[in-house]
């Protein structure tokens, strides 16, 4: 590992002794290893493997080609923070009480929402880091440390032994330097998040993703040079808006910004991929999984024929386009999988399942094992309906006067409503995956069933204030 690299990682006691902690039934031989890359605000219909046919992603759409492309895979928010909470913990983000994005501590508290991840969260690192994993977490963090919020616990905290992360985290960070056609030289944002703890260091942000894939990649040799397997969250600023590609890349238009961006991401991960498919024992025994922690920004990214953009509870808010890769682990080549209805709090105890890992104490996950569905070798669903709620400042947005404020996936039948219950419309996705039709008038077993379970689900967690918000705005 180079000096740069080093001292921009934190490793924590555990990791230096190889400390390992295994259940009684844990797996004799070596786990595999774990990749997670959480891309931020891309639309389902973006990579191109999903047919985006205006840019392309290469590197992405090799993986596909070698494993699963999920269809019908959701993540449990339609925005960030919360998004992160539940792929973290296997849990709906509401019990955590962080259900929009974090900002400053009064704006917080003004959401009814918490100012960090609380430590007693059931972390899927904490609980790979037991099982004797090294865990680094490499990119975006957003549950905790940022604006204002500067006495927020480190990512180190939360189970990791290595963090490199940008302007909305605690820990050791890459802050963007902006550079636009024209300019003589490059501008700071976000310079105010030098002092949220651990060191810093300035990069073009057309260059972050490959700050990030560089901490990773040492962090990934440095692993395999003890003999350890490793867990590494990858988890870019792109595609985030501003739009900030390399100037020789430059666009005149909003979607030409975002795809140059789309692409030089791809370019850049693909160094990470590259380096694990290369090696025939990484090829043989990693487990990558790819995709996006919400939906897109309107007039940006894309969710193709889906109804809806980030913040919304429409499918093209939630519904996330998934890429499964491993060709030791994973059953198939190139396969498509329509059908099995699954979301980001499954993947904990999936992963946990996979790695033969011990859960966080005793916690009851949301979250259902399907390691069968995720590794090709089954297509079952999630048993339990999938439950959403709405940010609580984003009772409008895009030009949308009364956004609902509930959702429900259940099978073939997503169900949309009012806090109340008021307000139910119900689409049947086989049919009508745009969410174009509402038949509640011609299922009223179906509107009424899935009503009372989304009103009870909502009633049982801890409350925001998305009502009060909305009621003041009228």
């Amino acid at each position: 590992m180079s000096v740069t690299a080093r001292s921009f990682l934190v490793f924590s006691s555990a990791l230096l002794l190889g400390a390992c902690a295994s259940s009684p039934d844990a797996r004799e031989e070596t786990p595999p290893n774990i990749v997670v890359v959480f891309v931020d605000d891309m639309g389902w219909a973006d990579f191109s493997c999903f047919g985006n046919q205006e840019a392309a992603t290469p590197h992405v759409d090799r993986l596909a080609a070698e494993g699963i492309r999920f269809e019908q895979f959701y993540v449990n928010s339609p925005i960030c923070s919360p998004s992160r909470v539940a792929i973290s913990t296997g849990q709906y983000p509401q019990r955590w009480r962080i259900t929009s994005y974090l900002a400053h501590r009064e704006q917080n508290v003004r959401r009814g929402m918490a100012q960090w991840l609380d430590l007693d969260a059931p972390m899927l690192a904490r609980s790979l880091q037991r099982r004797g994993y090294a865990t680094g977490h490499f990119g975006k963090w957003h549950m905790g440390g940022q604006r204002d919020v500067d006495d927020a616990p480190p990512i180190s905290a939360y189970g990791f032994d290595a963090s490199l992360t940008n302007f909305e985290g605690m820990g050791p960070k890459l802050l963007p330097l902006t550079l636009a056609p024209g300019q003589a030289k490059p501008k700071k944002i976000w310079a105010g998040a030098e002092r949220l703890g651990g060191g810093h260091r300035w990069m073009l942000r057309s260059e972050i993703t490959g700050g990030f894939v560089d901490a990773a990649l040492s962090f990934v040799d440095d692993a395999v040079s003890r003999g350890k397997p490793f867990y590494v969250n990858l988890w870019p600023d792109d595609v985030h808006s501003p739009f900030w590609p390399p100037v020789d890349r430059w666009a005149d238009d909003r979607r030409g910004l975002y795809l140059a961006v789309l692409e030089e991401m791809d370019r850049q991960l693909g160094r990470l991929f590259e380096r694990i498919a290369q090696d025939p024992k990484l090829r043989g025994n990693t487990l990558v999984l790819v995709c996006s922690d919400n939906g897109p920004e309107k007039g940006a990214g894309s969710a193709g024929a889906l109804r809806g953009h980030k913040t919304q509870l429409f499918e093209g808010g939630v519904r996330s386009s998934l890429v499964v890769w491993g060709p030791g682990l994973v059953r198939g080549q190139g396969v498509v999988n329509g059908g099995s209805v699954f979301s980001a709090i499954d993947l904990v105890p999936s992963l946990l399942e996979i790695a033969g890992a011990p859960s966080h104490g005793s916690v009851a996950y949301d979250g259902e094992p399907l390691a069968a569905t995720l590794l090709g070798r089954s297509s079952v669903s999630r048993a339990a309906p999938i439950f959403f709620r709405r940010p609580p400042d984003r009772d409008r947005f895009y030009g949308v006067r009364d956004l609902p404020d509930l959702a429900v996936r259940a099978g073939r039948w997503k169900l949309l409503c009012e806090y109340d219950g008021s307000e139910a419309r119900l689409f049947d996705l086989e049919r009508d995956p745009g969410e174009e039709r509402d038949v509640a008038s011609d299922r009223p077993d179906v509107a009424a069933r899935l009503r009372e379970q989304l009103l009870a689900w909502h009633r049982e967690l801890p409350p925001d204030r998305g009502a009060e918000l909305a009621a003041s705005r009228r």
